[in-house]
């Protein structure tokens, strides 16, 4: 057994048996059944299926590699952002280079979308998507784990409670990410922080960088970070489609100072990440910080490219004005002087219709959501502290 056969993706020759095994999975096939006929999928559940596993081994049986697969994948991408997006762009491609390896590190809004929106636009630049970190948490069910190392993710050890164990995994994971960049030359991508950022507040945790370090601690932490090409993305969505359910989250943790997930709560984000309406969406991919000494220089870096890189949406502007804790001092602009009529009463109109579905006590975390990114970007413009 190798060293990271625990975490790392799945290799090319393993793709036929895993494919055979997903496509034999009852479980898998019936989340398939529920998301393309939802409807039809309980009562008719037992004869969609095998409809649905004929049609997979028809049109993945024969995929050889991974690389392959994603091929095939790319239609069913392309179809889900003309569905659930008005358009994807980007900034910043330009300055990679084929054949260079990366490690991504990205804020994180949504669980699948986020990786799969950076594989969507690395991937249309003609370079090699990169492998994906994803917590175990996430992968309870085995199709899902099956599912998400087919598709070049590893996992992350997050429901690990000892300290030793936690160190261990930490360290094994700080080896891979490493060997991944350095000696096979595949990029990564992994989340700023653990968990999605509910409230619009993309900060960098130090505690990712000083695990990208600790496999390397003889080395200067300034070095080991150059030589991993670490590159910080930006993705800003318009809308979010769990905005009402982050509001909801933030709001009884507010009130009760714990939260507990219902069974089945990711699926649903996941699925309603997926297939819910996001708006434009826009990808920005920053420059390699250099000659940062330890992991709180270079997170205060991180978080100003990522900061500055986020593309501010009307309903940003919107937010921030009815945004209790708007800092006037900031001189933020009203949305008016900044956008059209048209696009402006299009944002207005899908505001209040987010508010009017939001309960009342609610609101204040559902404007925080879409407000945080202005007063964060105007802070770093105004050179003023986080």
């Amino acid at each position: 057994m190798g060293e990271f056969d625990s975490i790392r993706p799945y290799h090319d020759h393993e793709a036929p048996a895993v494919l055979a095994r997903l496509f034999a999975d009852p479980a898998f096939l019936q989340v398939l059944a529920r998301f393309r006929f939802p409807r039809l999928a309980g009562p008719l559940g037992w004869l969609l299926r095998p409809l649905i596993r004929q049609h997979l081994r028809r049109t993945f049986g024969r995929s050889a590699s991974v690389q392959r697969l994603q091929e095939k994948i790319e239609g069913y991408i392309d179809h889900t952002i003309d569905r659930a997006t008005d358009g994807v762009t980007h900034s910043g491609t330009e300055r990679l280079r084929i054949g260079t390896p990366y490690l991504f590190l990205a804020n994180h809004r949504d669980i699948v979308m986020d990786p799969a929106f950076v594989n969507y636009v690395i991937f249309k630049a003609g370079l090699r998507t990169p492998r994906i970190a994803i917590g175990d948490n996430l992968l309870q069910k085995p199709f899902v784990s099956d599912l998400m190392r087919l598709n070049k993710s590893f996992v992350v050890r997050r429901s690990i409670t000892g300290r030793r164990e936690k160190l261990a995994a930490y360290q094994l994971l700080s080896a891979y990410i490493n060997h991944s960049i350095r000696v096979e030359r595949e990029s990564i991508w992994i989340a700023q922080a653990e968990g999605r950022a509910k409230d619009g507040d993309d900060r960098t945790d130090s505690a990712i960088l000083k695990m990208f370090h600790m496999s390397r601690k003889d080395e200067p932490f300034a070095e080991a970070i150059s030589e991993l090409n670490l590159i910080p993305v930006s993705i800003s969505y318009e809308y979010d489609p769990c905005d009402l359910a982050k509001a909801r989250e933030l709001y009884i943790r507010a009130t009760t100072g714990q939260y507990e997930k219902a069974p089945g709560e990711d699926d649903a984000s996941i699925a309603l990440g997926i297939t819910g309406y996001k708006g434009r969406v826009h990808l920005n991919f920053g420059e390699p910080p250099r000659g940062f000494e330890d992991a709180k220089q270079l997170a205060t870096e991180v978080d100003r490219q990522i900061l500055s890189g986020y593309r501010l949406f009307p309903v940003h502007y919107l937010a921030y004005e009815e945004w209790q804790d708007a800092d006037p001092e900031l001189q933020v602009p009203r949305a008016e002087t900044l956008f059209g009529q048209a696009e402006l009463d299009k944002a207005r109109q899908y505001w209040n219709a987010r508010l009017a579905a939001c309960p009342a006590e609610h609101r204040p975390y559902l404007v925080v959501q879409y407000a945080m990114p202005v007063r964060n970007q105007y802070r770093i413009r105004a050179g003023l502290p986080l």
